[in-house]
């Protein structure tokens, strides 16, 4: 691979679903890569989710990648059948690891000044990780989460009570 690189926002249930922006279009991350729209080549149809980049740590499988407007966006699952997913759940949900990360090898670039413009990469694996490089690379979606069940209780205590 020829680059680990992190990019992202992420959100996650307590039922493992995660969501998030592995890379986030329209400016370079602190190493100067800038990726383009239309550089991802997926070597599989379901990549898997590592925790640090590590092979051996395999917490879950992204089933949906897409690229959009704002970015690489990507649906998964965490294997809440195994711990180690549990334990990286509530890492996540603590606000300890709040990053992505995705390891690719690139095929196509060209310099721009301080930046390198990757125009087509092989993208392997997308990791969850605890020290983001890029300063949008952070996850938002515990806390968010938290905040929609609050908002979803207090809905259904007003709710009742009009029906009162």
């Amino acid at each position: 691979m020829d680059k680990l690189e992190v990019k992202a926002s992420l959100s996650v249930t307590d039922a493992g679903e995660i969501t998030g922006t592995a890379w986030p279009f329209g400016e370079p991350d602190t190493a100067g890569d800038l990726i383009v729209k239309g550089a991802f080549n997926f070597v599989s149809n379901e990549l898997p989710i590592l925790f640090q980049h590590n092979v051996a740590d395999l917490i879950g499988t992204w089933t949906d990648a897409a690229e959009t407007n704002d970015g690489l966006v990507v649906k998964g699952k965490l294997h809440m059948d195994q711990p180690r997913a549990r334990t990286v759940l509530g890492m996540i949900k603590s606000g300890l690891v709040s990053g992505l990360s995705i390891g690719f090898k690139t095929k196509s670039s060209t310099q721009q000044g301080r930046n390198r413009v990757i125009a087509a990469l092989d993208l392997y694996e997308i990791s969850v990780v605890r020290n983001p490089a890029h300063p949008r690379a952070r996850i938002t979606g515990a806390k968010n989460y938290d905040a929609a069940l609050a908002a979803a209780d207090l809905i259904k205590r007003f709710t009742a009570t009009l029906k009162s």
